[in-house]
């Protein structure tokens, strides 16, 4: 350890970060944050790490391969970066050793692998979807899965809708931008757009609102669409849910030959390492893509998904050249 540090709690040090880049992030931003570094405190209490001081070059690599074992390698990258800034801050108060950061080794990823993470295929979603509708029909699961990959909405926008916001008459959902109650969209008030929705899903939130929602208001008195006992459904616990019923060993078998009785993967929390499940932003990727393999204009879904069309080509759009060319073809052929 070198002269001149202070002691400081791992938990201490990661308040004291998220404090000083609150004014400079976003409250979705500072929530990844947190998360992110809610494994390294993780890390710290399995192996008795309550002084900043001591950290080494040694726990840092035991913490990257731990969390390597983990999550997937766009994940851990994201991870560790914002590990690196935080021993940054943290060489900085003197809580641990100039230059700490530099020995954080950020795993190498292609460049189309950071850009385009997995998506939920077509054939998967149907698979998932046909499993709730016969076991789970118009439960919360099957809503999330369905709307998600109906209207390929971000998973911030399904958490903000509220009961009002679906006109069943008009067979729609309203997207609202409301910070002020805690339910901002992620592009603010130019995200504020209405979504048609297809009569049978409009069937299911009927039913699901009918009989399966939970009578609750949130902290702001109103009524929100996803619910749990307590209010409003948080983010963490939309993303578990996603998480849980993309694992493939939910409607069938295992392809990794793990026995689901006993699979790491099948607990809370653990759930994002399994291979094959999916995140909230893959069921995105996937919808977006299914739109656009069925002909669906480029421009509807750009308005649709509140997607630019730039970031759509680079981030969402999984169609081959081929697949291009055949639709396109399509509609010259139609002219």
């Amino acid at each position: 350890m070198s002269d001149g540090l202070e002691p400081t709690t791992p938990a201490e040090a990661v308040e004291w970060y998220l404090a000083e880049r609150d004014p400079e992030l976003s409250e979705k931003s500072l929530q990844n944050q947190r998360y992110r570094l809610d494994q390294f405190l993780e890390f710290c209490s399995r192996h008795d790490l309550d002084d900043m001081n001591a950290l080494t070059g040694r726990d840092i690599h035991r913490y990257r391969v731990w969390r390597s074992k983990e999550v997937k390698t766009v994940t851990l990258r994201g991870e560790l970066q914002t590990f690196r800034v935080f021993l940054e801050f943290c060489a900085a108060i003197d809580a641990v050793e100039p230059g700490m950061r530099e020995r954080v080794q950020l795993p190498d990823i292609e460049p189309e692998d950071e850009a385009r993470d997995e998506h939920l295929d077509a054939a998967r979603a149907d698979e998932i979807l046909e499993h709730l509708e016969q076991f789970s029909y118009a439960s919360r699961d099957h809503v999330v899965v369905a709307v998600l990959w109906h209207t390929g909405i971000r998973l911030g926008t399904l958490r903000a809708l509220d009961v009002d916001d679906f006109d069943s008459d008009a067979r729609c959902l309203d997207l609202r931008h409301r910070p002020e109650s805690g339910t901002p969209l992620k592009n603010k008030a130019a995200a504020e757009r209405s979504i048609a929705v297809g009569s049978y899903y409009c069937s299911v939130l009927e039913d699901y609102l009918q009989h399966n929602r939970d009578s609750v208001t949130d902290d702001h008195g109103r009524r929100p669409l996803i619910t749990s006992s307590q209010g409003r459904l948080s983010d963490g616990s939309i993303r578990e849910t996603i998480y849980r019923v993309t694992q493939p060993c939910e409607v069938g078998g295992c392809p990794h030959n793990k026995d689901p009785e006993t699979c790491s993967y099948r607990s809370h929390g653990k759930r994002a390492g399994c291979p094959s499940s999916r995140s909230p932003h893959g069921i995105r990727r996937g919808a977006i893509t299914d739109h656009l393999r069925n002909g669906t204009p480029q421009e509807v879904v750009s308005d649709r998904s509140n997607v630019s069309s730039d970031v759509l080509d680079q981030h969402y759009d999984e169609r081959t050249e081929r697949e291009k060319m055949e639709i396109r073809r399509e509609f010259l052929e139609e002219e």
